[in-house]
């Protein structure tokens, strides 16, 4: 690759004891700033297929541990929605400098193609579809680009949304036994583009919401069009509700909040929000039905499975994505069997369906 050096690790130890990756791959291009990871947690069910994030860390540990964590999330929620992937993700680090983005995505591009299809990128946090059409010039293991003729292509987000709406519909069937969002209240963090239109079809559900975000405008937004009371960031996973819809970054269930947090169901779009699998225990422990983000909120990778493939339209893609809902319900019923709490029970599923290949 012209002027682009990498290192590769064929084995990682895994995270927290857990199996080791099959391949990290490091790479710096200095004309374009690029300074990128690429994790690929799982190709047991073909090629890891990921988002690229693009996002300011601490330091390089940080977005290391970001890149392992997403990537095994990737595996988990490729193999659940039934897809003929396996797991990755990149994470392109942020500086403080200005950059030329699309020199910038370029470099990211042929990084990719370098890998020979083994990982295919489309968006994540911090990357827009623009990004993806420069990764695209250097690259065709791409996906997230608005396609002529194919109307269910292009960003990803609304059907991510939609894939946690329908899940926190069944998720409250099982937590409350209510079959509407009549009257429910739910406590939205972050009103990105998951969480913005995530909050529009609740509203339309008759749903109460609660929501925080960083952005006073975005807050301010929703009080004048959905009614919605306004917390600050910090408060909003004290507040009383009777569901939690993390979609901001992850690990906001942090142990001190599984064990004081007053819901009764989290769905949201958000990926990590464990910290660990500890808190989720702690959350079955005290009668949560915490919905696993890997399960919920695949509707966008769906999606972006779909265009790469070109196998459905619209219409397909949207039922494929309508699954989730029953998927939430079959790990209710895994629960109840086994005791075992939902994050558990989850990763186990998934474990099943990626050596089953």
């Amino acid at each position: 690759m012209d002027r682009l050096s990498t290192t590769t690790a064929e084995t990682l130890f895994g995270i927290n004891g857990e199996s080791a990756h099959e391949r990290v791959v490091l790479a710096t291009d200095a004309p374009s700033g690029l300074q990128a990871i690429i994790a690929v947690y799982s190709t047991a069910r073909g090629p890891s297929f990921g988002g690229c994030r693009y996002w300011q860390y601490a330091g390089d540990h940080e977005a290391l541990n970001d890149a392992l964590r997403l990537s095994q999330g990737m595996a988990f929620k490729n193999a659940l929605a039934d897809l003929p992937f396996g797991g990755g993700k990149a994470v392109i680090v942020r500086s403080g400098e200005s950059l030329d983005r699309a020199a910038l995505f370029r470099a990211f591009g042929r990084l990719v193609q370098s890998l020979n299809g083994i990982y295919i990128t489309a968006e994540d946090v911090g990357t827009t579809a623009d990004d993806m059409r420069a990764v695209q010039s250097e690259t065709q293991y791409v996906s997230g680009i608005p396609r002529a003729g194919e109307v269910y292509g292009g960003n990803p987000s609304p059907r991510t949304a939609y894939g946690v709406f329908v899940g926190l519909l069944s998720a409250v069937d099982v937590a409350l036994g209510r079959k509407t969002l009549d009257g429910v209240s739910v406590a939205v963090q972050g009103l990105g583009s998951v969480g913005w239109d995530l909050c529009e079809r609740l509203h339309r559900a008759g749903a109460q919401l609660i929501v925080a975000d960083i952005d006073a405008t975005r807050t301010t937004r929703a009080r004048e069009l959905f009614n919605a009371r306004v917390v600050e960031t910090a408060q909003i996973v004290d507040i009383e509700a009777d569901v939690f819809a993390p979609c901001a970054l992850g690990g906001s269930i942090t142990r001190a909040v599984a064990a004081q947090c007053r819901f009764k169901v989290i769905a949201g779009g958000a990926n990590n929000q464990l910290m660990s699998l500890a808190e989720g225990d702690v959350l079955h422990q005290r009668g949560i039905f915490y919905t696993p983000d890997f399960l919920v909120n695949a509707g966008g990778i769906i999606s972006c499975v779909r265009e790469y493939l070109g196998s459905a339209d619209e219409q397909a893609v949207l039922t494929e994505i309508a699954a989730i809902g029953p998927r939430v319900l079959e790990l209710a019923d895994r629960v109840k069997a086994t005791g075992i709490a939902p994050a558990r029970a989850a990763v186990t599923w998934a474990r099943q369906k990626m050596t089953a290949q």
